[in-house]
């Protein structure tokens, strides 16, 4: 295994420290020690990313798991956000949904022999999150409330343009059958 597909599975690993340190009854809320992780898998999803292209190292297993680290990181995020009042959670419905809707398309594609990579909107749409993630966990209040706001609204919309993308960008999977 290849040093940017180590850095996927840590990223996934990193996912249970987190989630001891965000929910009171799993160990107590730390939310600082909870940003410091969720920053550093943050960070391991551009660093897998730029060294797989920069040293000719993308994989098959790198285009499913990175995403899918992704997902699985930004999912465990907001759903403890639900439940200390951070989030709402039909924004949580709806960008796990939308999680959910592409990872089965990409099944589907990987079964007839595709692996679709990241898009464009997809990669933003990541990158806002992971913001938003981290100005709700920081919870500095004050004016961060609007900022917070902006983060989840923005999110949500790049959340639905990122699938409506990639729908467009690869409805011939739609036509597939195994």
């Amino acid at each position: 295994m290849n040093l940017p597909n180590k850095l996927t599975v840590a990223r996934m690993i990193l996912i249970i420290p987190f989630v001891i340190c965000m929910l009171p009854g799993a160990g107590g809320n730390l939310r600082f020690p909870a940003l410091a992780i969720f920053i550093v898998a943050s960070l391991t999803d551009m660093l897998d990313g730029y060294l797989a292209r920069k040293n000719n190292l993308v994989t098959n297993f790198g285009k499913f798991m990175d995403p899918l680290a992704d997902k699985l990181l930004v999912s465990a995020a907001m759903i403890c956000l639900v439940s200390l009042h951070r989030l709402p959670a039909w924004v949580v419905i709806i960008i796990i949904s939308r999680e959910f809707a592409i990872s089965g398309f990409r099944l589907i594609a990987s079964d007839n022999g595709i692996v679709i990579a990241a898009g464009w909107w997809g990669k933003c749409k990541t990158v806002v999150q992971m913001f938003m993630i981290m100005f709700l966990i920081a919870d500095f209040g004050g004016v961060f409330g609007v900022v917070e706001q902006v983060l989840i609204w923005a999110a949500l919309i790049l959340t639905i343009i990122s699938m409506i993308d990639y729908i467009l960008k690869n409805k011939q999977v739609l036509s597939m059958q195994s």
